[in-house]
């Protein structure tokens, strides 16, 4: 009883009455960051709550992030949308290419938990969310923890490891000079315990003529066992829904990488395609996306 208590008092501090839409702030290791929760017209601990991680460089009110959480909230289902921090303090819009970077992808995992934990003051159930690298993120922070952290989890058109060697591989192409003199300079300065040396690159994911540190551009182009993320749904404990977009250019593999992990895992992993959608599922696509979501709710109840 006093746990219930506890809870209605934290839920009506974090959620006033009548409010749809709230920006909260969390201090992650020492830095603040931003979220947007979305709450339908009830919310009680019984609503469902999704804690929402955007793709690359992007943020919290990215127009697919958006969509599905507004799509999310007409079906009753709340929403707490995160923007990663990157490094900087209160971020806010894309990552401006002309700033330095000093982030590894990593770094999402620690600011996953932390609105995880916050979300489950507010709901009794919780479904992590990512979208493009949010997804790999998302699948790297469940297959961290030997607990169950979130009662399950939700992959848009999550990046794969075909993607990331996709990456590495057009790097000559995108930027005119070849990624692998640059990435053996980042490399020897880690093992040389000079991972946060600046380095002058010709690019960095989508930004020309950037500044990094040694241990970013290793993060995002060294080949690493987390780039799969079919490998990290499969080590973790939640169910797990995965929906790829039939015209999805970006990371067009989803359904292939995914489904042997679908067909062995009992039912635990669902993999499901949405027709026509590309990599951001606008317009009329968010809605087919919390359709599903909303379905896959009712199925970890």
């Amino acid at each position: 009883m006093r746990w219930l208590m506890g809870l209605t008092v934290l839920l009506a501090l974090a959620v006033p009455a009548g409010a749809a839409k709230q920006e909260l702030e969390l201090s992650v290791d020492g830095r603040t960051t931003l979220a947007t929760l979305r709450t339908p017209a009830v919310m009680t601990p019984d609503t469902p709550l999704v804690v929402m991680t955007h793709g690359t460089l992007a943020h919290k009110d990215m127009e697919v992030i958006q969509g599905v959480a507004e799509a999310l909230e007409q079906r009753g289902i709340a929403s707490l949308a995160h923007t990663l921090s990157l490094g900087l303090d209160r971020r806010k819009g894309m990552y401006d290419c002309a700033a330095r970077h000093d982030y590894v992808v990593e770094d999402a995992v620690a600011e996953i938990g932390a609105w995880v934990a916050r979300a489950r003051g507010m709901s009794r159930l919780v479904v992590a969310f990512g979208h493009s690298r949010g997804g790999n993120q998302v699948a790297r922070y469940l297959a961290a923890s030997d607990t169950t952290p979130v009662a399950g989890a939700v992959l848009l058109a999550p990046v794969t490891a075909k993607a990331e060697a996709d990456l590495r591989g057009s790097y000559a192409q995108a930027y005119g000079k070849p990624l692998e003199p640059f990435l053996e300079l980042a490399t020897k300065a880690i093992a040389a315990g000079r991972g946060e040396e600046w380095m002058d690159v010709p690019g960095f994911i989508y930004c020309r003529n950037a500044v990094v540190t040694a241990r970013a551009f290793a993060s995002f182009y060294a080949a690493d066992a987390g780039q799969d993320t079919a490998a990290l749904v499969a080590r973790a404990r939640p169910p797990v829904l995965v929906l790829a977009a039939t015209k999805d250019a970006v990371v067009p593999d989803v359904a292939a990488s995914f489904a042997p992990l679908a067909g062995s895992s009992g039912g635990r992993v669902q993999l499901d395609r949405i027709e026509d959608a590309d990599h951001f599922f606008r317009d009329l696509f968010a809605d087919d996306v919390a359709d599903r979501i909303a379905e896959f709710i009712k199925q970890t109840r």
